[in-house]
């Protein structure tokens, strides 16, 4: 009898990679709530007054600039100075404004299908946690990022009047989309744990309100230890030290790195002074120099971490609920 061979394994035929908007399609809750969101005039108008504020706000800034300043915005001097006020205006308040634009989309996610008497319905479906939580992040965070591209254009309106740099321009995009991570991270993070919109709204906006206005304030405490540690005093003749020189400066820092504001302030800064979009140094009182990153790097790693883990912790609260 002629033996049969056994016929060679197959190898598994491998997934064709997903293109993102089959990843983002593929989510239902997604789907539902960019279709909502994007059906009717409501987010045209959204846009179209938040282009025209701030192009009325550019307008302005460029106009207050020209009238108080003595330097020829013709020139090539004036020009540029006038191209950096109107790129710093302009970062600074879609700073502020995603600060508290992104909570108002994401505080409600999970919170308001409670209020709406859908979340139990939503248990009792298939989807797990995971795809209801980054759903929500998802859908909310894609208007965001549609109002932040449109304003790319307002941006580069400094590179015609000169100053601004294109590393600029991506330096404070990175700042402004890792931002809006964050604060639409701590909105569902608030609204997986509160059972009503108002006070998940409330703890929210709290949180916004200490990390842009809280943090500069006690950085301001700072200043009477810097000038101790830094000057020395006259009345008693104290020498500062160097290693309390440098704790006290990457204290400061780590306060900096942690507030957009003043993260976008300090890396311009650098930026005009040392030519370097990554790394500077800090002088001591003893003539040595301690190197320090540029802020905005900190700053992105922070709030990309912060996400993280606040996503993590949501999506354990959905899940925990969901089995009790």
């Amino acid at each position: 009898m002629t033996e049969i061979a056994a016929p060679a394994p197959q190898k598994p035929v491998a997934r064709p990679t997903r293109t993102l908007r089959e990843r983002l399609t593929s989510n239902p809750v997604v789907l539902k709530e960019l279709r909502g969101r994007m059906r009717g005039n409501r987010a045209f108008v959204i846009l179209t007054i938040y282009l025209g504020l701030m192009s009325l706000f550019t307008t302005l800034l460029y106009l207050a600039y020209t009238a108080s300043s003595n330097v020829d915005v013709y020139g090539p001097s004036g020009g540029q100075i006038a191209g950096k006020v109107v790129f710093a205006g302009l970062v600074g308040i879609e700073l502020f404004l995603v600060c508290f634009i992104a909570p108002a989309f994401t505080a409600g996610a999970i919170s308001g299908e409670r209020e709406r008497q859908t979340y139990e319905l939503l248990r009792t479906t298939l989807l797990p946690a995971r795809s209801l939580v980054l759903g929500k992040l998802t859908s909310a965070l894609s208007f965001i990022v549609l109002l932040l591209i449109a304003a790319v254009p307002l941006q580069s309106l400094a590179f015609l009047l000169g100053g601004v740099a294109l590393e600029e321009v991506l330096i404070a995009l990175a700042m402004l989309l890792v931002t809006a991570l964050a604060s639409g991270s701590a909105g569902i993070f608030f609204s997986t744990i509160m059972r009503r919109t108002l006070g998940a709204s409330v703890l929210t906006y709290a949180t916004a309100l200490i990390a842009v206005l809280g943090l500069p304030l006690l950085m301001l405490t700072f200043i009477p230890a810097y000038d101790f540690f830094f000057y020395g005093s006259s009345y008693n003749n104290f020498s500062p030290s160097p290693l309390l020189q440098s704790i006290l400066v990457y204290a400061f820092y780590i306060l900096i790195c942690v507030n957009p504001l003043a993260t976008a302030f300090v890396t311009e800064t650098i930026l005009i002074n040392d030519q370097s979009a990554f790394f500077s140094t800090f002088p001591l009182s003893n003539g040595n120099s301690i190197p320090i990153f540029s802020p905005w790097i900190p700053y992105v790693l922070f709030c990309l971490f912060f996400s993280l883990i606040v996503i993590l912790i949501s999506i354990q609260l959905v899940r925990r609920k969901e089995t009790t």
